[in-house]
């Protein structure tokens, strides 16, 4: 008998779980404010955390900036279901762990009744919403939320402040063999390789090739549509950049804060402007200003 998707009974949806919680820089709520502050022995870890390693060197950044900023995000806490008149961590264990670090005694924290469905919906989507996250890593968090809580693309996108694109396209790179997913973990391939070898048969042995030759996204779209025919030596090896080239790169991308890349063809002096955008609200930034 196939095993229907998590549904919880409650009338509340993704959005009004996200209502108090502001996880990641694209959504443009205002930041929540703490309804009280408790001791930080009080405190406890969700044992179902799905995040389970948290960087030390990242943990000592935040120590330092609670030192001296204090701690700007309140916790979102529920009452502990095991410990009378203790408190579960639902977001924020990271800024939990610095805050021990730094010695603090008392934390800011919104308290929300909520159950254990809800508390593990919202431990995946913070750890989605962290900008360290690998594109598997991401990707694996939008699958959990559809397969243990029926929400489709459309639901995600639209509660997270996401493109629908954007998520299909990172769910895609979940059906690619574990082996090259593997070198998608460990940083050898790019998001963009990665979704180029997509619908290649052999995408294993490509990603191989790719990396041993050190191809960039372009040409392993080349190398995957030809079904891994060898490049021709025009197409596989591209002249370094000159130096004009690269420092007017530079001034674009000081200028839009953007990552800019220009395709400049000696022989026929024609080139290509790429811009890249991490938002929709950069997007939309860009589009301003070109159209001044």
């Amino acid at each position: 008998m196939t095993k229907k998707p998590m549904r919880r009974n409650l009338g509340r949806g993704l959005s009004t779980l996200l209502a108090d919680v502001d996880l990641g820089n694209n959504r443009p709520t205002q930041r929540p404010v703490a309804d009280s502050t408790v001791p930080i022995e009080k405190l406890h870890a969700n044992p179902d955390q799905p995040r389970r390693f948290f960087a030390e060197s990242d943990l000592e950044d935040l120590a330092n900036s609670i030192k001296t900023k204090g701690i700007i995000q309140p916790l979102i806490v529920r009452p502990n279901p095991n410990i009378p008149e203790q408190y579960q961590i639902v977001a924020g264990e990271r800024r939990w762990r610095a805050a021990q670090m730094a010695q603090v005694h008392d934390i800011p924290v919104i308290i929300r009744e909520l159950d254990d469905t809800e508390v593990l919906e919202l431990g995946i989507i913070e750890n989605i919403q962290r900008a360290d996250l690998n594109a598997v890593e991401e990707a694996v968090g939008y699958r959990q939320l559809m397969d243990r809580f029926g929400h489709t693309q459309e639901k995600l996108a639209e509660a997270l402040g996401k493109s629908r694109s954007h998520i299909a396209n990172l769910l895609r790179l979940l059906t690619l063999p574990d082996e090259v997913i593997s070198y998608l973990k460990e940083g050898k391939l790019s998001a963009g390789h990665a979704r180029a070898l997509v619908p290649a048969t052999n995408p294993a042995a490509l990603a191989r090739t790719v990396i041993n030759k050190g191809l960039n996204v372009r040409q392993t779209e080349a190398l995957a549509k030809s079904g891994g025919k060898q490049l021709s030596t025009k197409r596989q090896l591209q002249p370094p950049k000159d130096a004009d080239t690269r420092a007017i790169e530079s001034d674009l991308s000081a200028q839009l804060r953007l990552k800019v890349s220009i395709d400049h063809r000696q022989s026929s002096g024609k080139g290509e402007v790429r811009i890249s955008y991490s938002t929709l609200e950069e997007l939309d930034e860009l589009c301003q200003l070109l159209s001044r």
